[in-house]
């Protein structure tokens, strides 16, 4: 009997391994997270924001089409005055909008978005207890979209500050907000991407999540699980005008960087090193001879600049600013933004295959210190010719090169079957240089290139319409 018992046990054992080894490796189940007690935490520091704003109509809107393009002068004659000059004089109209915004201090600052603000002439915020107050607005700053505003009261629910760089891709984050001024909703989902950089967002490495945000969630907070604001609800991706999947929130160190200047200074003011850049692809990279593709490839530094002056020259490779990691170019502009005027800065620079260490002093970042220079504009140049790339040259004046801030190049007026073309050099590029080699002549090209070994790549400077860009040259 026991020997029968021994042999049914072991049985089982061996029927039911399968599933118990099963149960044993996989992997606990996750539910979703309970969103209540933090929408209890910080809903009462959400506000709703209106504004009023004052809009005159265009001059000639309504006029009746039996008076359009009858001059002034007949209709005074026969009317005694212009029939149309009471439309033309339209009233001015009041037009409303909403957002939303969070309360930063117990004595009334508020936190939303600039375009939340812009243009108003009336600003109120009314809390959760529906109480409402007249705003302030302390300051702005149209670059970051971040407004600060400013209550008489004291003693008001605030929300607590956390800290986005800690924010990982997957995370869950809730949005609460006023879309289509339906106060106090509240939405939820995960943080998509971290860094996205946006058309004319230069300075904002924007947080991407997949949270429904709709207009009037704009200014409102974006809260990780830990109660934290991390972000600013600023802006979705639509095709319709409604949320799609694609929403983007203001990072909240960018916001509160925002918040000291303007308590302290009334205005702000933002770092400016003088280099245009561009990505490192995988074909640059090769051309730099680099590993991977990483940092911020400087495609030009400006004249009489903080970058001029610490030495950073056209085809460094920016990997670290001020401690931090440039992996991609869009990386560079946030770090040199934030960062002090005047204050001397560490930036770790790739040139020609060795690691070197610059010190530069940041300037103040005005409206136009960033321009381009303007596309040179050929004048009876000499005609040169380059077989291997298949491009017809022209020789510059020092005139020509100066107004695109170069000291040498040839500015190329006829691409045909050849290298140049599968590289996407292009009619009116101006070759400056390849593989760090100076372009003054044809027979130059000719001369890097013979010392190329076949499939190498080389790196090319190029200024193309006033901008300088590098491209990769594969030798064949």
């Amino acid at each position: 009997m026991k020997k029968q018992f021994l042999t049914f046990f072991t049985w089982l054992c061996v029927a039911f391994a399968p599933v118990l080894l099963v149960k044993a490796t996989a992997a606990p189940v996750v539910g979703f997270p309970d969103f209540t007690q933090l929408v209890e935490q910080n809903h009462q520091a959400v506000v709703n924001i209106s504004t009023t704003r004052t809009e005159r109509a265009p001059s000639n809107s309504g006029i009746p089409p039996q008076f359009r393009g009858i001059p002034d002068e007949f209709l005074r004659h026969f009317f005694g005055q212009d029939p149309r000059q009471e439309r033309r004089q339209a009233p001015e109209r009041r037009s409303q909008s909403v957002g939303s915004g969070f309360v930063i201090t117990q004595d009334g600052y508020i936190l939303t978005n600039h375009h939340v603000i812009e243009g108003a002439d009336g600003v109120i915020v009314r809390l959760s207890d529906r109480q409402e107050y007249k705003a302030e607005v302390v300051g702005s700053d149209p670059r970051t979209d971040v407004a600060l505003l400013k209550v008489d009261a004291t003693g008001l629910p605030t929300v607590r500050i956390g800290d986005s760089d800690k924010l990982k891709v997957g995370s869950w984050v809730l949005a609460i907000g006023a879309p289509f001024g339906l106060d106090y909703t509240v939405t939820a989902g995960i943080v998509s991407a971290k860094g996205r950089n946006l058309p004319d967002d230069t300075y904002v490495p924007f947080i991407q999540t997949d949270v429904a945000i709709n207009p009037g969630n704009s200014g409102g907070p974006l809260i990780n699980l830990n109660g934290e604001v991390i972000g600013i609800n600023a802006q979705i991706y639509t095709r319709s005008g409604g949320f799609m999947g694609l929403s983007f929130a203001i990072p909240i160190e960018i916001a509160m960087n925002v918040v000291e200047q303007i308590k302290q200074t009334g205005k702000v003011e933002r770092g400016f090193l003088g280099v245009q850049v561009q990505e490192v692809t995988a074909e640059l990279a090769r051309s730099f001879n680099m590993e991977k593709p990483t940092g911020a490839l400087v495609a030009q530094a400006y004249p009489d600049t903080p970058a001029e002056k610490a030495g950073i020259e056209s085809g460094d490779i920016i990997l670290k600013f001020d401690g931090r990691l440039i992996e991609k170019s869009a990386d560079l502009p946030p770090a040199v933004g934030i960062t002090p005027i005047n204050k001397p800065v560490e930036i770790e620079i790739l040139r020609q295959g060795e690691r070197k260490t610059v010190i530069a002093s940041l300037q103040a970042l005005s409206e136009n210190n960033d321009e381009p220079a303007p596309q040179a504009k050929p004048e009876e140049p000499a005609k040169l010719t380059s077989e291997r790339l298949g491009l017809e040259l022209e020789e510059l004046s020092k005139e020509q090169l100066g107004r695109v801030n170069l000291p040498f190049g040839v500015g190329v007026t006829k691409v045909e079957e050849g290298l140049g073309r599968k590289n996407g050099i292009i009619q009116g590029d101006i070759l400056v240089s390849i593989n760090f080699q100076p372009i003054r002549k044809a027979s130059d090209i000719d001369a890097v290139l013979a010392k190329a070994r076949p499939g190498q790549s080389l790196p090319v400077r190029i200024v193309r319409n006033g901008r300088s860009i590098f491209v990769a040259l594969v030798v064949e």
